[in-house]
């Protein structure tokens, strides 16, 4: 009894610094890349927003959002950022982390042949472990990126009545125009997006497994963390970029000459129709020189609070 008690609070204590470093990770990542976000965002959108339909390049989207709004242009939709990515990240990693100690459990074979089936296991613990975060923490945190992209998005040159004077206000407005189904637009291909995740965090554990033998520890350097993160996103992200394209487009604000983005098909017809395959990779190359870094952030945040709230803890 004993033995199971201390197991529960255990567990509770593992939850709570995985909420922490998590929500900790997100704030840090979210400040130090929201200018490529904002870019990135405006850049997806493309000729897919009339405002933008002169866009061409990312030093065209530079300049503008600095004609239209000033250096504050490139920090708007910051705090529904923050918002989002705190919830998204803490949610991830108390799901992740838990999910890998469920997972474990249920792959484990006490009679099989360790050499033979440990990569297997462990490919398949890390992988449902990633999907179910994935999965949970799209769905719970939906209506904050809803906010956020159609934040981003406005410009001062808006009229006032449809401008988002903060995230109550946003809130208030999309609830009042669209109902409860506004803040689930993107929600398809952002839980499609979860893909995004089942191919990172495995590739992560690969690759910090590679690292941490050639280390001879399992706690990784600094560099070794940054270089396992940047990898895996990487690769992840150009495997998965499409669903951003149409999930940030489905979520632009619904207007009367904007109904080719009223479904999934729809939108991914309408995309391949008018701007070719290249379309759906719009904005890639700067969302790479955000998303690199900023998994590089939140990961390496992460894990020094991890270290540092629980000692135990080596690499998630």
């Amino acid at each position: 009894m004993k033995t199971e008690a201390s197991g529960g609070v255990r567990a509770k204590v593992q939850a709570r610094n995985s909420a922490i470093a998590g929500a900790s990770a997100g704030f840090v990542s979210s400040i130090v890349t929201c200018p490529l976000d904002v870019i990135k965002t405006r850049l997806q959108v493309g000729t897919a927003s009339r405002s933008h339909s002169g866009v061409r390049n990312v030093a065209h989207i530079v300049a503008q959002i600095w004609h239209d709004d000033g250096l504050r242009g490139y920090y708007r939709g910051l705090v529904p950022t923050m918002v989002g990515y705190l919830p998204t990240w803490a949610i991830y990693f108390v799901v992740y982390d838990k999910g890998k100690n469920v997972y474990a459990r249920l792959f484990h074979r006490p009679n099989s042949s360790r050499d033979h089936n440990t990569g297997t296991h462990e490919f398949l613990t890390h992988t449902c472990s990633a999907l179910t975060a994935g999965i949970v923490s799209t769905v719970c945190t939906s209506p904050l990126w809803v906010v956020k992209t159609r934040t981003m998005l406005q410009t001062s040159k808006q009229p006032i009545d449809s401008r988002y004077r903060n995230i109550l206000d946003a809130f208030r407005k999309i609830y009042s125009k669209e109902g409860l189904g506004g803040f689930y637009k993107g929600l398809l291909p952002s839980l499609l997006g979860v893909f995004h995740v089942v191919v990172q965090f495995p590739l992560y554990e690969y690759f910090k497994s590679i690292a941490a033998n050639r280390q001879h520890s399992d706690s990784l350097s600094t560099s070794s963390i940054l270089l396992c993160s940047g990898g895996s996103k990487m690769l992840a992200s150009i495997a998965t970029y499409p669903h951003e394209v149409l999930r940030t487009r489905l979520q632009m604000v619904p207007q009367s000459d904007r109904t080719q983005y009223t479904g999934l098909i729809r939108a991914v017809k309408y995309i391949y129709h008018h701007e070719g395959p290249k379309g759906f990779y719009r904005g890639m190359g700067v969302n790479l020189i955000r998303t690199v870094p900023n998994s590089g952030l939140t990961l390496l945040t992460y894990e020094m609070i991890m270290r540092h709230l629980d000692p135990l803890h080596s690499s998630p």
